[in-house]
């Protein structure tokens, strides 16, 4: 059995892990891959990046409360890094406090559904190559972190 505190970095709420994996469990549903608690380029760290089969990089933000969407200023940064921008949120929180120019996908412990459809925005081929690399890399650091748990390089191998 994997020990679930591999998985998390120990900053997310009982809330966030709780849509964390409603939306893990749509995503896969979906056919994309997805990270948890990925580094970018920018310094920023996104709560999910999922790729599709057709190299399609998706981010979705995770927003488990009001006055954490009201806090929060960085996610308009992410559009940088992605195809297509969502937010994730439990059932309390109404679709229409989020931007209308992202995703909305409501979810719970046992799964999830897109309420709306993130617009596209295209990255550009040398965006989309270094995301899908550090997508590569980052999977098979963690993968390689579990096969050897005693081996320590550093929390952030990327």
């Amino acid at each position: 059995m994997i020990d679930p505190s591999v998985l998390t970095d120990g900053r997310q709420s009982e809330t966030a892990l709780i849509v964390q994996r409603g939306t893990g469990r749509l995503l896969r549903a979906l056919g994309l891959a997805m990270l948890t608690e990925m580094p970018l380029a920018s310094g920023r760290r996104a709560d999910i990046v999922a790729l599709t089969d057709t190299g399609e990089v998706w981010i979705v933000e995770i927003k488990s409360s009001v006055q954490d969407l009201r806090v929060d200023g960085k996610w308009p940064d992410y559009r940088l890094h992605c195809d297509r921008l969502f937010f994730a949120a439990p059932p309390q929180l109404d679709i229409g406090l989020f931007p209308a120019d992202t995703g909305f996908i409501r979810a719970d412990a046992y799964g999830a559904e897109i309420l709306r459809a993130a617009p596209e925005h295209r990255l550009a081929p040398a965006t989309r190559k270094a995301m899908t690399l550090r997508f590569a890399r980052l999977a098979a650091v963690r993968l390689h972190g579990l096969a050897d748990p005693g081996l320590r390089l550093g929390e952030n191998p990327l």
